[in-house]
């Protein structure tokens, strides 16, 4: 079982800069695909990014690429997620997940394990 944290989350400016962790306990992190997911107010949980198990793969969903980058260091059993240029749309409550396989799915469905999701709020 892998369980997650996020931290880092808070209030930023728009055009600011911003990174989230997401520490994992457990014994399989480093097999595990990761990602990245948030929820704005009256909107469903959407993909933002994703790594695969040796952090050589990423994808990202088209909304931030460009400005985010994801990132892991299997060493600290740890995930980022490095915001730049960050718009107001980008407020929402960050999640990061850990998905069964080893490659970098993009649909929420494919994770298993959840983080509680850390509050992430851009001012305009």
């Amino acid at each position: 079982q892998v369980q997650l944290a996020e931290s880092g989350g808070g209030l930023v400016q728009a055009g600011g800069s911003l990174r989230v962790s997401c520490a994992a306990s457990g014994r399989t992190f480093s097999s595990n695909a990761l990602g990245w997911f948030r929820q704005a107010p009256g909107k469903e949980r959407e993909f933002v990014a994703a790594i695969n198990w040796s952090g050589v793969i990423t994808y990202y969903a088209d909304s931030v690429k460009g400005r985010f980058t994801i990132s892991r260091d299997n060493a600290k059993n740890t995930v980022y997620l490095q915001m730049n240029r960050l718009k107001p749309e980008d407020t929402a409550v960050y999640y990061c997940a850990a998905a069964n396989t080893g490659w970098a799915p993009t649909v929420e469905d494919d994770y298993r394990y959840w983080g509680q999701g850390s509050q992430v709020t851009v001012s305009s």
